[in-house]
């Protein structure tokens, strides 16, 4: 398994019949002492935590005010938020976290929560397509050439932010798996209001990255898209993020400089029941994520929480590989298991189940 050290933040809600239970909350990954000893430290908790110990007002509203509610609210506080995660981290390495704040548990052991998308309803969002290796497969298995407008503008579509799931089940309808396919990606969300953005000034607008599988229905998408209008039914059922969101200055070691905006030096590897069926390099996008957040802001204000898709690795479909006969008509079945992994930004595991209903 590709191994993770960045900070991993999350959204969970505990399981079981503990107080709370269902309730989603925020929280960061702490992997004190052994992998199997992970737990996630409730942040609205912690937070309180510093509130006192600074000798704060630490009500709930109070908390809110400063830090945010939500995944969401965290990323628009981030100037404050992440320092004080950074600090409840500190606190906990060195044994200074309590245990329990106004008699809640402030962590709980990784194995009693569920995670869910970290950012369960963004702001929008859009998918790029930023990998020349796919695209160049892809029409080559149509008969196609290499489309020149691919290197003149760094392309995207809007897709539904409201069908976002995290790690678990995705439920699917029988049209669905005519051709489920997965598309191994990246993700970044917009940390800061901008518009008409050069690159540098987008890359600085980035507050992190995640895992994200771009869930297509490739019967729906091929009808509908005969009329040039682009995927809707199928694209729109699901997404899949996470299961951690890594904040951007955290992945300072991978992150290569280059005129025209970041690179990260992240190997990509997806498994379909166990097996390998995809591996790429994330270092390999032609268009950066700031060339195409400069793009989409072209004209328009782009908002904290927005979040935007590199675009399928090369390999990273069966589209592609079935087409490039590295497989033969191999799709997504009820009942499969999908794993998306990204070196530090974690493994996003998906199971496929039919919804007859």
């Amino acid at each position: 398994m590709i191994q993770c050290a960045a900070m991993k933040l999350v959204t969970y809600q505990k399981q079981g019949g503990d107080l709370g239970a269902g309730k989603r909350r925020i929280g960061v990954i702490s992997e004190r002492g052994s992998a199997d000893s992970a737990a996630v430290i409730d942040l609205s908790l912690a937070f309180r935590w510093l509130e006192q110990e600074a000798g704060r007002s630490s009500d709930a509203q109070a908390v809110r005010a400063r830090y945010g509610d939500d995944m969401l609210g965290l990323i628009e506080h981030a100037a404050v938020a992440l320092p004080a995660v950074r600090q409840v981290l500190a606190a906990e390495h060195t044994g200074h976290l309590p245990s329990s704040v106004a008699a809640e548990p402030i962590s709980t052991q990784r194995e009693h929560v569920q995670l869910l998308a970290p950012i369960p309803r963004p702001v929008s969002m859009r998918d790029g397509y930023a990998f020349r290796q796919h695209v160049a497969a892809a029409r080559r298995n149509r008969g196609l050439d290499m489309i020149p407008a691919f290197d003149e503008i760094p392309i995207f579509y809007y897709t539904n932010h409201l069908t976002v799931v995290g790690p678990g089940p995705v439920r699917v309808r029988p049209l669905h798996l005519d051709g489920l396919d997965f598309e191994l990606e990246a993700a970044v969300v917009v940390g800061k209001t901008l518009r008409d953005a050069d690159v540098a000034t987008a890359d600085e607008a980035i507050f992190g990255l995640m895992v994200m599988n771009d869930l297509s229905a490739r019967g729906l998408q091929m009808h509908e898209m005969q009329l040039n209008l682009g995927p809707a039914k199928g694209k729109d059922f699901a997404t899949g993020l996470g299961p951690y969101l890594v904040p951007r200055e955290d992945l300072a070691s991978v992150r290569r400089s280059t005129p025209h905006g970041d690179q990260y030096a992240l190997p990509m590897v997806a498994r379909h029941n166990g097996e390998e069926v995809a591996r790429g390099q994330l270092a390999d996008m032609h268009w950066t994520f700031a060339q195409i957040i400069s793009r989409a802001s072209y004209g328009v204000t782009l908002h904290p929480g927005e979040v935007i898709g590199s675009g399928t690795v090369g390999t990273g479909c069966f589209l592609e590989t079935n087409g490039s006969k590295v497989f033969h008509n191999r799709w997504l079945k009820d009942g499969d298991v999908i794993e998306c992994e990204i070196a530090e930004l974690g493994c996003l595991s998906n199971t496929i189940a039919l919804d007859r209903a």
